[in-house]
């Protein structure tokens, strides 16, 4: 259930406020550090390795730090990659937390300050009837902007989404 559903908003305002996390930067990301999902994701990939690799590390000689870092790291960059894309992901399009948390007007994100400037756009329209820049071209250049940095991003994160991860590793 954990998964579906988070503490509520006054609990984790109550939270962030108690550790003095307020009006800080902080306040927008230690409270989406760990996702519940994402741990699923890693649990099931982690399951899924294959523990005749293991035993054949172990044949060759391998310490159970050096099978980490050396064959379960390096299999495992994929999945790190897509989670770190998802929190990426997810904390560019913060909105929400910095509504809530915080109030300083130089630690707002992008998602904030572009909607404060659509709506100083919407209510200075109806004022200005001969406006030379409709507010949708406003809109959809509030969109591209913030769509931007994550479409640069991608591609070169991209070449670990293409390959079978354990394509290779180990013959049953």
């Amino acid at each position: 259930l954990t998964t579906l559903f988070n503490a509520g908003i006054i609990p984790t305002f109550l939270v962030v406020q108690g550790t003095g996390l307020l009006n800080t930067v902080w306040a927008m990301i230690i409270p989406t550090t760990v996702s519940v999902f994402n741990v699923l994701i890693l649990k099931t990939f982690f399951e899924g390795i294959p523990s005749s690799l293991f035993e054949a590390a172990r044949v060759d000689g391998l310490g159970e730090w050096r099978i980490l870092v050396q064959i379960v790291l390096p299999l495992s960059l994929p999945v790190l990659m897509t989670i770190g894309l998802f929190y990426a992901v997810g904390q560019w399009n913060t909105f929400m937390s910095a509504v809530l948390y915080v109030r300083d007007a130089s630690l707002q994100p992008l998602q904030v300050v572009l909607r404060d400037l659509m709506t100083e756009v919407s209510s200075d329209a109806p004022v200005e009837a001969d406006a030379v820049v409709p507010t949708v071209t406003y809109r959809m250049a509030a969109v591209v902007l913030t769509a931007l940095p994550m479409i640069l991003v991608y591609p070169f994160i991209q070449k670990y989404f293409r390959h079978g991860v354990l394509l290779g590793s180990v013959k049953e």
